[in-house]
């Protein structure tokens, strides 16, 4: 008894909410100028690395995040959350990457990249990856259907 009435419960619940009030995954579009100048619009863009767990073995990796290095700590910076990124080929203490990023609430700081990544998506011309080094400037911006989908009623 005690079973039905948790399944007939689970069920009144699935018809109550509605699918837009489900907990979503974003989707990103990042506006990219690479260190050549070229200026690129990459749709459900992520970013891509692989852990390596020994010499045959590695774990892929697809984050909306950025990661980044203060002091000890590492910092996973949210798309959401990015105005923009200004990518230096390498930061003057740590030998990566230095990213300038601005937050869409008007602060800014500058940051070591923590590991090798690659800005993965769809541009108009299929399938694009570029690794991070290769990248001057980044802005993302969340995928217009979605902040529709968001705000139904």
């Amino acid at each position: 008894m005690m079973r039905t009435s948790f399944f007939a419960c689970l069920l009144s619940l699935t018809i109550l909410v509605p699918p837009y009030a489900l907990a979503q995954t974003s989707t990103f579009t990042a506006e990219t100028i690479d260190a050549d100048g070229i200026q690129m619009s990459v749709s459900n863009a992520r970013l891509y690395w692989e852990e390596k767990i020994d010499e045959t073995t590695f774990v892929p990796h697809e984050i909306t995040h950025v990661p980044v290095k203060r002091g000890a700590a590492t910092i996973n910076v949210q798309f959401e959350r990015i105005a923009s990124i200004q990518i230096r080929p390498d930061h003057p203490t740590k030998g990566r990457q230095a990213l300038t990023i601005k937050l869409v609430n008007g602060k800014s700081g500058e940051f070591p990249l923590a590991k090798a990544v690659t800005l993965i998506g769809q541009s108009d011309f299929g399938e694009t990856r570029v690794s991070m080094n290769g990248l001057r400037s980044i802005t993302f911006s969340k995928n217009p259907g979605e902040q529709r989908a968001a705000q139904a009623p």
